[in-house]
């Protein structure tokens, strides 16, 4: 699967990020727990230029705790300042506001020196589509201000919040890079909703996403689906296919002559897997990315 997804509106944003860069103070990233290294833009890095950042992984509750734990001490090694949490549930955004301060400690210590004590902290929180920026925002600020849905490009203009406590944050849309660098990180990207399904073809990426979790989670399978796993010593063609057939067939999924309707099976998989009905799974792992550099500004719990 070779998927591209660059709507005009993103290339907008990206300027518009930039411009409004020497307005805040720091740069809050949030991340999918599940994929937290390919649901971090490449471009981030020269977006935000200097300024401080704190990542945030979140949507915690569909990521297995002990590979979020993992992840959370990886970047932390890397010098980043992390926070964890689940915006759907509220859990860990209660630290935000401390976090921010924390990692601004300096300047806000330079402010106080020089007489602008209370001055107000701009923070500019970024990420791809669909990683729950604006669910997150609302449940910083108690309030359901910013427009939130489960599907990617609903935020589509920047928007300021003033929370209490002498914190502002901006509302960014979620915007991916030009060209993806491989089908791998498509995948990723597109199973977890970052991508919108209809420039897709769904039976290959459920057909994709059936392989995955037959590497990762082989156990959500049969526990989901009640299906017979196939062992090495079976020759098969299409793992993915043979896997989607199995489901679709265990969950009486019939069209006329007796075939299994694996486009209704496909979206079943897809909506089941996002919605975290399979349990909790992260589909990487630091150790994929042992190599890889990254700095940050201090840390978070």
């Amino acid at each position: 699967m070779n998927i591209q997804w660059y709507p005009g509106h993103m290339t907008r944003t990206r300027r518009q990020m930039t411009e409004n860069l020497r307005r805040v103070d720091a740069v809050c990233e949030i991340a999918d727990a599940r994929i937290p290294q390919v649901s971090r833009n490449p471009d981030m890095d020269d977006i935000a230029g200097n300024k401080p950042r704190l990542l945030v992984l979140n949507r915690t509750d569909l990521a297995d705790p002990e590979s979020t734990r993992l992840w959370a001490d990886h970047y932390r090694r890397k010098g980043y300042a992390v926070l964890t949490t689940d915006a759907r549930s509220g859990a860990g955004v209660a630290k935000f506001s401390a976090a921010v301060r924390t990692l601004l400690a300096d300047k806000i210590a330079q402010w106080n020196a020089k007489g602008q004590t209370g001055r107000p902290v701009r923070v500019m929180v970024v990420g791809i589509p669909n990683v729950g920026k604006s669910t997150f925002i609302n449940r910083v600020l108690g309030r359901k201000s910013a427009k939130a849905a489960d599907r990617p490009g609903v935020t589509r203009g920047q928007q300021w919040f003033r929370v209490e406590g002498g914190l502002e944050l901006l509302d960014t849309p979620g915007i991916l890079w030009p060209k993806l660098d491989d089908e791998r990180t498509g995948i990723y990207l597109a199973a977890t909703g970052a991508v919108k399904d209809d420039i897709l073809d769904v039976e290959t990426l459920a057909c994709r996403l059936m392989e995955i979790l037959y590497r990762h989670a082989p156990q959500s399978l049969t526990a989901r689906y009640k299906i017979e796993l196939p062992d090495e010593t079976e020759e098969i063609d299409f793992l993915g296919y043979e896997l989607l057939l199995r489901a679709g067939r265990r969950r009486g999924f019939l069209i006329s002559g007796g075939e299994i309707d694996t486009e209704r099976m496909a979206r079943i998989l897809l909506d089941e897997f996002r919605g975290g009905k399979l349990g909790r799974i992260t589909l990487e792992t630091p150790d994929e990315y042992a190599d890889t550099e990254g700095s940050g500004d201090g840390e978070a719990e």
